[in-house]
């Protein structure tokens, strides 16, 4: 197979992810038994006292699902939305924050959950495998086992009893970190850097643990399996040292399941967003969802999934483009 065509037919494969997970997103509140418009109109009545009249009440209606694109029938209805999601990113004004653009909410709330979740994702997979390769290696000595133990005691934790635990320790019995996160608005400097470093340790802290302990012991279970591969026994047998074969022969082809692994967390960082920011008040996408769920804020909250999607297929995509320099049997084929 050229390389044109496995990038084609990976990007092909990208493109109907989104394609299906676009249309999911779209049917999924039309499916549902409750009106958003009912319940925005119903919000407006209460304010109003009762006071809108049957008329006022049409015209709204017309207003509101010409502005949210619910006019007009299903086909219609989903063209419209496949134009603006794709071409504009635009998922309409916020029912909350009416007229705030939902694109425009996401987008300043996405770096802060990039930042945090992709930085605890990548340190702890690095960790975790380095860890993992040497307790794997040196499965018979003491300090593997030792090794190995941590990872066991850290993967059955459930996150949010590790989050709250943290909390606990180390921002109200030992006030080390603020109980909750508080960032400066401005301009970024040096001081508002610090800041945020700091009020982003401790929910980076939890994070790392909480994937620490599964790179450990998958990482451990391949290096023990490779290191019984004749390659890896050929390569003693010719005198090469403990450190050559760790890391040209066991490790390079215990990494490559791992580099997998990697891209899968990569793609669902939000399903750990949602927790952390709602554990620490670390704003990001994962507060947004939560508050766009409890106020009935549905352009928001789908707004919110379509760029999970996005971010779970565009993870695989680039995986997939870059296995093929990590593993010289798929470029042979």
């Amino acid at each position: 197979m050229s390389v044109l065509a496995y990038v084609g037919k990976r990007f092909a494969l990208y493109l109907a992810v989104l394609f299906i997970g676009l249309t999911i997103t779209f049917m999924l509140p039309r499916m549902m038994p409750i009106n958003p418009i009912d319940g925005y109109i119903g919000q407006i009545q209460a304010r109003a006292n009762g006071a809108l009249s049957p008329e006022a009440i049409a015209e709204l209606r017309i207003n509101l699902e010409t502005l949210y694109g619910l006019n007009g029938d299903i086909l219609s209805q989903y063209v419209n939305y496949m134009q603006r999601v794709v071409l504009r990113f635009d998922f309409g004004p916020s029912f909350a924050y009416y007229p705030q653009p939902v694109s425009a909410m996401l987008m300043s709330a996405l770096p802060w959950t990039l930042g945090l979740l992709l930085v605890s994702t990548v340190i702890a997979w690095i960790m975790g495998n380095m860890v993992g390769l040497v307790a794997g290696y040196f499965h018979k000595h003491l300090a593997a086992s030792l090794l190995e133990f941590v990872g066991i005691l850290l993967y059955p934790i459930p996150y949010y009893i590790l989050a709250v635990t943290a909390l606990l320790l180390l921002a109200y019995i030992f006030p080390i970190f603020p109980l909750s996160t508080t960032f400066p608005a401005g301009q970024l400097t040096l001081e508002k850097f610090g800041m945020i470093i700091y009020n982003s340790l401790l929910p980076g802290i939890t994070l790392v643990l909480a994937g620490f302990g599964w790179n450990i012991l998958s990482m451990k279970a391949l290096t023990v399996a490779t290191t019984e591969e004749p390659y890896v026994t050929y390569a003693r047998l010719k005198g090469t040292s403990n450190w050559t074969r760790m890391i040209n022969y066991v490790f390079r082809n215990a990494l490559l399941p791992q580099v997998t692994a990697l891209a899968l967390s990569l793609g669902l960082v939000f399903n750990g967003a949602l927790l952390t920011e709602m554990i620490f008040s670390y704003p990001g996408i994962g507060l947004i969802m939560r508050t766009a769920a409890t106020g009935g804020d549905y352009n928001v909250l789908y707004g919110a999934i379509t760029v999970s999607i996005i971010a779970v297929a565009t993870a695989g995509l680039v995986i997939d483009l870059i296995y093929p320099l990590l593993d010289p049997r798929i470029r042979q084929k």
